[in-house]
């Protein structure tokens, strides 16, 4: 049932109850305390009232003369009555009695001893035949300063308790207010808690959050959500292996967690866009920052990373047996033509001249594959070469193969070599394709001093000088976007995987473009390095 009652009345009966418990236990220990001060308090005034009888002269004397007068009892009853004492009560040595309210006993001996019989004052409280009392015994000294008798004057408990009653009611007074200032400050604090979560139960706020580590942790997106000044608060296990992050993340700011770069931007929204496409060492990630707004105020931000490696890996080699496909299709419509004339030679009756013709056409390609298949290796570079030699031709463009190419073997991947030299030969392709003059690509591979060096060159418009720290920048392009196909992905792969081996890459500014790209096949990392060079006879390298 406690469970069951909203957020504002659990708070509200929680403090009510620690409020009743705390006053209640204070007013109790205040009216111990101020007991226990007003009975020594009383105790004292009735042994000061009881000193001053006993240093009475008129009292002393008749005590020591045995009081034939009897003039000990009405002195002793104008001082009661003049103090508001219960008794004032005179004896001698042995207890008898001189005075008393009740005169029965007047002449009756005390029944416990004589408490001053010791020279000294005495206090405590006497439960006598009047009731329970405030008490104070004082000597009485005679003549010769020898203890004659004793003074003992006592002030009932209701002078007390009406006095006690009367700060109670004080504490009484205190502790209502504070219950109700209590009251009020605890539906005040309900209502800013209510406030705060959006007006949702306790049993509400679990579930959700139950919820939300089922979904964080069970989707194959990573997400990542931050406060209002850039701390993690919310990470999930898919957004840790995205974003290589093994340590402890909650509320730490996300920009000590990533190294500088734009992922970093992005998620800290430095830079802004959404569905960007950052490529990090191991991934190609979609970046998507949305601000957080939540009854019109803001609540942080949800960053989500969606892992495109794998898709755009197949976009791309699907877009690459497209271009094989044509540049098939291209060479069957050639072949067929190829055909027809074989055929009509034939039919002409000129056999001689069909087998010369037969043997040409054959030559040269077979010559191009043979002369790639024999100065390049391994055979997987080589085939790529040669096909785009034939998609090349298909865009009418020229790509050529330089002579003095000669590759063998070199121990680095075969996949990132493969990788490097098609994506620049595409890019090259794609640079000159459509421009207007000559349309020309050279290749060069080689493998000199211990590293394969490829020289890409195009006679396309080049890179422009502003654009030479951009051009390696994943998600830039200056090209028109392509449907199917994400741009400014080609050049940052080539970036990375040239500083994964630990190569160099020589970027030269238009008119024409040219990539020198250097990759160790020893074995041997050195510091990645991206050169600029100015346009000139031999281009200067800037390291």
């Amino acid at each position: 049932m406690w469970r069951s009652r909203p957020l504002a009345s659990q708070i509200l009966l929680g403090v009510l109850g620690i409020l009743v418990a705390t006053v209640s236990a204070g007013t109790l220990l205040y009216a111990k305390l101020t007991r226990e001060t007003l009975d020594t308090q009383y105790g004292q005034r009735a042994l000061g009232i009881a000193m001053t009888v006993a240093q009475m002269p008129t009292v002393r004397d008749a005590l020591v003369a045995g009081d034939p007068g009897h003039t000990i009892d009405p002195m002793a009853e104008q001082v009661r009555r003049t103090t508001g004492a219960a008794y004032v009560v005179v004896t001698d040595r042995t207890g008898l009695r001189y005075s008393h309210p009740n005169p029965d006993l007047i002449g009756q001996r005390l029944e416990e001893p004589v408490a001053a019989l010791d020279g000294r004052g005495h206090t405590g409280i006497d439960n006598g035949s009047l009731g329970r009392s405030a008490n104070g015994r004082a000597p009485l000294l005679g003549p010769d300063g020898a203890v004659a008798g004793q003074v003992s004057v006592g002030i009932l408990e209701e002078q007390v308790s009406s006095e006690l009653m009367g700060r109670i009611l004080w504490v009484l007074l205190y502790s209502a207010v504070a219950l109700a200032i209590g009251v009020g400050a605890s539906w005040l604090l309900a209502h800013r808690i209510k406030r705060a979560t959006f007006d949702l139960e306790l049993s509400e706020i679990v579930a959700l959050l139950q919820e939300r580590e089922a979904m964080l942790h069970g989707i194959r997106e990573g997400v990542v959500g931050l406060d209002t000044v850039g701390r993690v608060e919310v990470i999930n296990d898919e957004a840790r292996r995205l974003l290589g992050i093994s340590t402890a993340a909650r509320g730490r700011r996300i920009a000590d967690l990533l190294p500088p770069g734009r992922l970093r931007d992005l998620m800290t929204g430095t830079m802004c866009g959404a569905d960007e496409v950052v490529l990090t060492d191991e991934f190609l990630l979609v970046v998507n920052r949305m601000p957080v707004v939540l009854a019109g105020r803001d609540a942080g931000a949800v960053i989500t990373l969606r892992d495109r490696t794998e898709m755009e890996g197949l976009v791309r080699e699907l877009d690459a047996v497209t271009g094989l496909t044509t540049a098939l299709r291209a060479q069957e419509h050639e072949f067929n033509n190829r055909l027809h004339v074989l055929s009509g030679l034939l039919g002409l009756g000129e056999p001689d001249e069909a087998a010369r013709y037969l043997a040409e056409i054959s030559h040269d390609y077979t010559a191009q594959a043979g002369d790639l298949r024999a100065r390049i290796s391994p055979p997987e570079l080589a085939a790529l070469l040669l096909a785009k030699v034939t998609i090349a031709a298909e865009r009418d463009v020229r790509l050529t193969v330089s002579p003095e190419s000669h590759l063998d073997l070199p121990s680095i991947e075969t996949k990132s070599l493969l990788t490097v030299l098609g994506n620049l030969i595409d890019n090259a392709v794609e640079a000159v394709a459509g421009e207007l003059g000559p349309r020309r690509v050279d290749v060069h591979v080689s493998d000199v001093g211990g590293a394969v060096r490829i020289v890409v060159t195009d006679t396309g418009p080049g890179i422009a000088h502003d654009a030479l720290e951009k051009v390696f920048t994943d998600g830039y392009s200056s090209k028109a976007p392509r449907e199917g196909m994400r741009r400014g992905l080609g050049l940052a792969l080539v970036y990375r995987l040239v500083h994964r081996a630990g190569g160099s890459i020589d970027v030269t500014p238009g008119p024409g473009a040219r990539f020198e790209v250097r990759l160790p096949n020893t074995g041997v990392p050195h510091e990645y390095r991206v050169r600029r060079a100015r346009r000139t006879t031999e281009p200067e390298r800037v390291s």
